[in-house]
C-alpha cells in the first residue's frame, strides 16, 4: 500500500516541478530577449525572388542586417591626409590679362546641355574655350528643351554680374551679342567633338571666327579635354569654384534647409508633416549595364552599402535628389534601414519651395554644397557590388559587410595621387590642389617612428587591394564622338 500510495501522489508532486521549470524557461527567454539585438538595431530586408513557378508561395529570402561598427563623424567629413593639401587656383605670373589678348569682333556663344551638373561643366569649359580662342564670351544659354524642361535662364540660377566681374581679368564676358547693322545678330552654329583639346579648338574655330565673327557651339557638354595646360586648368577651377555663384534666393533657401537639417539632426525630432512627391521615372537601367557597373545603386542597395560600412540606424540621411524611380515602394527599404530620412520636400513647406518647384535646375541648385576642403565622396564599386548584392541572401551579414568593405577600398574618397590618363578633371583637379610638403614631411617622420615595421605590411596589402579595385573604374565612352566627328567632316566639305 505504501508503494501504491507513493505512486498515487507522484503526479501531484510533479506539478510544482513543472511550474518551476516553466518559470525558469520563461525567465531564460526574457533574459535572452534582452541580450539579443533589438529590432531597432536589426533589420530584415525582404527581397522578392524571380521564379518561373506560377503561384509559388515560399518565403522570400532575407538578409538580417546588423550594425557593422560605428562611424565617427570626423571619419565622414575628413581624412587623415586632408590637412596636407590646399586649394591653389591663382594664375601664374606669365598669365596674360584678358584685355591684352582679346581679339575685337570675335565672339563665342555656347548652348549648354543636360541637367544642372552638366550645364555647370559646360559653362566652366566655355570660359576656358573663349580664353583659348582669345574671344569675347557671351553669357551661356541654358538647356531649356531637354528632359528637364526648365525654362530658367543663366541669371535666374547664377549671379551673372558676379560671374562677369570675377572673370574680367581672364575673359571678357558680355550678356548678349551686339546688334549687327541694327538687327539681332544670329551667330553661326556648329559643334565640336567631345574632349577637344586646345589645338583642336584653334584648328576648328579660328578659321570660322575669322569669317563669321560670332559662333555658337551647340550641345556643349564635356566638349573640352581633361588634359590642358596648368594655367587653363586653374582657370577652370576659378570658374567652377568661385565665379559660378547661385542667385540670392537660391542661396537663402539652401541656407534655410541647412539650418533645418542641422536642428533635426541635433534634436532628432519628428517633423509634423512629411510630404512625399516621388513619381515614377522611365527605367534606364538594363541588366547588362548593371552587370558592367554602369548603373547607380538602388535605394535599398545604398542602404545596405552604408550599413555595411558602419553607418547605423541613427544616421541622418539627406537625399539630394529629385524624383526616384519606383516612388515610395523603392524608397521603403532605405527608410527601413535609416528612419531619419530627409529631403528638401520634407524639410521645407510647399510655400517655401513654391518659387523653385516648377524649375528642375533651381530645385537641384538648392541641394548644392560649397566646400573648400577635401570632402570624402563614397563611390560605389558597382561592378563588384552587383554580384555581391545578387548573392547576399546566401551569406551571413558579417560575410556581406566584410566583402563590401574590401570592395570599397580605394572608392571611399580619400585624397590620392591621380594616375596619368585616368580620372576626370572635375573629380581630381590636380592643377588646383597643392601639397603642404613640409607638414607632410613631418607627419611621415612621426609615422615612421611609430610604425615599428608592422604598419607597412598592412599598408602594402591595402594598396594591393586598392589597385585591384581600381581596375573596376570605368572609362565612360562617348557614343556621340563619332557622330560629332562625322558631322564636322561633312560640314567642312560643304564649305
Amino acid at each position: 500500500m505504501a508503494l501504491l500510495r507513493r505512486r498515487h501522489h507522484y503526479p501531484l508532486r510533479l506539478i510544482p516541478a513543472i511550474s518551476v521549470v516553466s518559470a525558469a524557461i520563461l525567465l531564460l527567454f526574457v533574459f535572452l530577449s534582452f541580450l539579443a539585438p533589438s529590432p531597432v538595431d536589426n533589420d530584415h530586408i525582404h527581397r522578392p525572388r524571380i521564379s518561373n513557378d506560377v503561384g509559388e508561395d515560399k518565403a522570400a529570402p532575407k538578409l538580417r542586417v546588423l550594425n557593422s561598427g560605428a562611424v565617427h563623424l570626423r571619419d565622414l567629413w575628413s581624412t587623415k591626409d586632408a590637412g596636407f593639401y590646399y586649394g591653389c587656383s591663382n594664375a601664374s605670373i606669365k598669365y596674360a590679362k584678358a584685355a591684352a589678348i582679346t581679339q575685337p569682333n570675335r565672339y563665342l556663344a555656347i548652348a549648354t546641355s543636360g541637367g544642372l551638373n552638366q550645364q555647370r561643366t559646360g559653362i566652366t569649359d566655355a570660359v576656358v574655350a573663349a580664353r583659348i580662342l582669345n574671344a569675347t564670351l557671351v553669357v551661356p544659354k541654358l538647356d531649356q528643351k531637354s528632359f528637364w524642361k526648365d525654362a530658367s535662364n543663366f541669371s535666374e540660377i547664377f549671379d551673372v554680374d558676379w560671374f562677369i566681374s570675377y572673370l574680367e581679368k581672364d575673359v571678357k564676358i558680355i550678356k548678349e551679342l551686339p546688334r549687327r547693322r541694327g538687327q539681332i545678330w544670329n551667330p553661326y552654329t556648329m559643334r565640336v567633338p567631345r574632349k577637344c583639346n586646345e589645338q583642336c579648338y584653334i584648328n576648328r574655330l579660328i578659321p570660322v571666327l575669322g569669317k563669321k565673327h560670332a559662333v555658337q557651339l551647340t550641345k556643349f557638354d564635356y566638349r573640352l579635354s581633361n588634359r590642358l595646360g596648368t594655367d587653363l586648368q586653374k582657370l577652370r577651377c576659378r570658374v567652377n569654384y568661385h565665379a559660378l555663384k547661385f542667385t540670392r534666393p537660391i542661396l537663402e533657401m539652401g541656407a534655410k534647409l541647412d539650418v533645418i537639417m542641422v536642428e533635426v539632426t541635433k534634436r532628432g525630432r519628428e517633423l509634423a508633416k512629411i510630404r512625399r512627391r516621388w513619381k515614377t521615372l522611365h527605367n534606364h537601367n538594363p541588366e547588362r549595364e548593371r552587370r558592367q557597373g554602369r548603373c547607380p545603386l538602388t535605394p535599398e542597395e545604398v542602404g545596405l552599402l552604408l550599413r555595411a560600412l558602419g553607418y547605423d540606424r541613427e544616421t541622418h540621411i539627406y537625399v539630394a535628389s529629385g524624383e526616384v524611380y519606383g516612388g515610395e515602394a523603392t524608397l521603403a527599404p532605405l527608410k527601413a534601414l535609416f528612419p531619419n530620412f530627409y529631403s528638401k520636400d520634407t524639410l521645407a513647406s510647399q510655400d517655401e519651395l513654391g518659387p523653385f518647384s516648377s524649375f528642375s535646375s533651381r530645385m537641384a541648385a538648392l541641394d548644392f554644397m560649397e566646400i573648400f576642403w577635401h570632402k570624402p565622396t563614397i563611390r560605389p564599386n558597382a561592378k563588384k557590388l552587383y554580384k555581391l548584392f545578387l548573392s547576399r541572401d546566401n551569406m551571413t551579414w558579417e560575410e556581406f559587410a566584410s566583402s563590401v568593405r574590401m570592395f570599397q577600398r580605394g572608392f571611399m574618397g580619400e585624397p590620392k595621387e591621380v594616375r596619368p590618363g585616368r580620372g576626370g578633371f572635375h573629380e581630381n583637379p590636380a592643377a588646383c590642389i597643392c601639397e603642404d610638403s613640409e607638414a607632410k614631411r613631418k607627419m611621415d617622420l612621426v609615422r615612421k617612428e611609430h610604425g615599428k615595421g608592422s604598419i607597412p605590411i598592412k599598408r602594402d596589402m591595402d594598396v594591393a587591394v586598392e589597385d585591384q579595385n581600381m581596375n573596376d573604374e570605368l572609362e565612360w565612352s562617348d557614343p556621340e564622338d563619332e557622330d560629332d566627328l562625322t558631322s564636322q567632316r561633312e560640314s567642312w566639305r560643304n564649305k
